[in-house]
């Protein structure tokens, strides 16, 4: 692989919360020509939280990437990623968030309050909301029923017929220029029906992922999931990802074993990913490995 094919890929990571960070500190190396496009509708623990008494997107996942991101330890780094403990109303709140929220009530557009974090904890890659305005994820079961919000949706026994966003918002204008100028883009690892699905279902998304001359691959998690999602196959999952890419096919899939199910138009690249210390894992070198071989066949 030449240095000057390094040098020149620009690589979209989509996704959420553990998994999205993950992938994007495996990436760091390649700074700025790393884009992360995160999931904002958690409605879950400090996150959740806030947006019952506030409003406004979740700021929790794009939190958790820019702290997976932090290489140089910091006073300022030690501040964003304090968690309050005790018994008042504090409790469990990750002041992060709470500086996050704080820069959105200043009428700072998200994505420059993200920004203003990034350079003051000297994060290189882009981190970008899905969507500036608030959404929550629905879900629509086999008998009709209507699941609003993330954490409903974990809690089902089995999986919904089709999820959507309510309300239906717009893609922050960043995340899709950036997915249509890629070379690479990267779904996963991580909750999918929670982390993944959520970008896929906004309609300029879609169509940035279908005109998108990127190759696309899917990075497989480790170990089954808990909730709805760990009743999906890989093929199901990848269906419903092109389906909701309009049709574009997925190029790569990146799994730690042969996946012997899966259609001939899918290329396998079989590696172990799996970290020593926790075998349901990720490993940050090895992902990198596995991303500079896709970048090598591109």
């Amino acid at each position: 692989m030449s240095t000057e094919s390094i040098a020149t890929t620009r690589i979209v990571a989509i996704g959420g919360g553990h998994g999205l960070g993950r992938v994007l500190s495996s990436l760091a190396d390649y700074g700025s020509q790393v884009t992360g496009v995160v999931t904002t509708t958690d409605n879950g623990g400090s996150t959740g939280r806030i947006r019952a008494c506030q409003g406004g997107i979740a700021w929790g996942d794009m939190r958790n990437c820019i702290n997976q991101l932090i290489t140089e330890p910091s006073i300022g780094s030690m501040i964003f990623e304090y968690r309050f403990r005790g018994n008042g109303e504090l409790n469990g709140h990750n002041l992060g968030n709470l500086m996050l929220t704080a820069l959105d009530n200043l009428c700072i557009r998200p994505l420059d309050a993200i920004n203003l974090i990034r350079d003051m904890l000297h994060v290189k890659p882009y981190i970008i909301p899905m969507s500036e305005h608030p959404s929550d994820l629905a879900a629509i079961t086999y008998d009709g029923k209507i699941i609003n919000g993330e954490t409903s949706v974990d809690e089902l026994a089995e999986v919904p017929k089709r999820l959507y966003l309510e309300p239906a918002v717009p893609a922050t204008k960043e995340a899709v220029n950036a997915i249509i100028e890629a070379d690479i883009i990267l779904l996963g690892p991580g909750s999918f029906l929670t982390s993944i699905m959520p970008v896929l279902l906004l309609r300029d998304i879609e169509q940035a992922l279908k005109v998108s001359k990127a190759k696309i691959a899917f990075i497989t998690n480790l170990d089954k999931e808990k909730g709805p999602a760990g009743e999906m196959s890989l093929e199901t999952m990848l269906h419903w990802c092109e389906r909701a890419m309009a049709g574009r096919v997925i190029d790569t899939i990146i799994t730690d074993e042969h996946q012997p199910q899966l259609a001939s138009k899918y290329q396998q690249m079989v590696l172990d990913l799996a970290s020593n210390n926790h075998e349901w894992r990720h490993d940050r070198n090895k992902l990198k490995h596995a991303v500079d071989r896709l970048i090598a066949t591109r």
